[in-house]
């Protein structure tokens, strides 16, 4: 489902920002509960059969990868997928970093597939504010083709803006089993500048909340069957790191932990 397309807001300051952005949260855990309960059964199932969470997300989605995979108070079967995989174990040099359009290349969702060698349970959560970039929606593809649920977060409002970018003619949201609108507007920002352009992002804001619910949600779907959820505890209190890592040896092999 959808949420209410939001209008860019014209008068520019930390308050309107404050309390347009607040209200579209608000739209947003109101609209998105039937939503968050399906993606929060396709967590707990992954969980159940002993699957690993694979989220990938390029540019400033990583910071939505990073919010539900391997932090605190989040669950420990997720492993992050980056491009920068590609140096980190895939061996390549890394000058391939600075090509501005390596997302555009096609194989290298592929490519990153591979080296995260996923189990058949495993559930893919792709993040895409446009859900056009070719990477996001070869990932999306190759994943699917291979049996794998997909669970994505994206601006429905934008990608409906923008021509599809993969040569499928597909966007993310058309390949996901469950779609989690974050409400941004086409381009991200919210408040429009005088004379042109917009300043103030709104993916973050709305993709945390998205998160948050997900995993909440799906810790209670996992006690209501009567299995504990293997959630982080932070390294910074008295048993934490030891704790941790006990728990992440049941994913031995199937989660990376960088210090990036």
């Amino acid at each position: 489902m959808s949420v209410e397309p939001v209008e860019p807001v014209e008068s520019v300051s930390a308050e309107n920002f404050a309390r347009e952005g607040l209200a579209v949260l608000h739209r947003v855990t109101e609209s998105a509960r039937d939503d968050v309960t399906r993606a929060a059964g396709l967590i707990a199932d992954c969980v159940r059969a002993d699957g690993v969470v694979q989220a990938f997300g390029t540019g400033h989605s990583q910071a939505l990868v990073l919010e539900l995979a391997g932090r605190a108070g989040g669950l420990v079967p997720t492993n992050r997928l980056s491009i920068a995989d590609l140096v980190l174990y895939g061996g390549d040099a890394p000058r391939v970093l600075d090509d501005p359009l390596l997302e555009r290349s096609p194989g290298v969702a592929a490519r990153l597939y591979d080296l995260a060698a996923p189990r058949p349970q495993d559930l893919f959560v792709v993040i895409s504010n446009s859900g056009v970039n070719n990477v996001i929606v070869e990932m999306a593809l190759h994943a699917k083709e291979r049996g794998h649920r997909i669970l994505a977060l994206t601006s429905l409002s934008h990608t409906r803006a923008v021509p599809a970018g993969h040569s499928s003619g597909k966007k993310l949201a058309d390949i996901a089993d469950v779609v989690l609108d974050n409400a941004a507007p086409p381009g991200d920002a919210l408040l429009e500048l005088p004379g042109g352009g917009s300043v103030c992002a709104l993916s973050t804001l709305t993709g945390v909340m998205l998160v948050q619910m997900t995993v909440a949600e799906t810790a209670a779907q996992l006690l209501a069957t009567g299995d504990r959820p293997p959630v982080y505890v932070s390294a910074n209190v008295p048993g934490g790191f030891e704790g941790n890592l006990e728990l992440e040896r049941r994913y031995a092999g199937r989660i990376r932990r960088t210090a990036s």
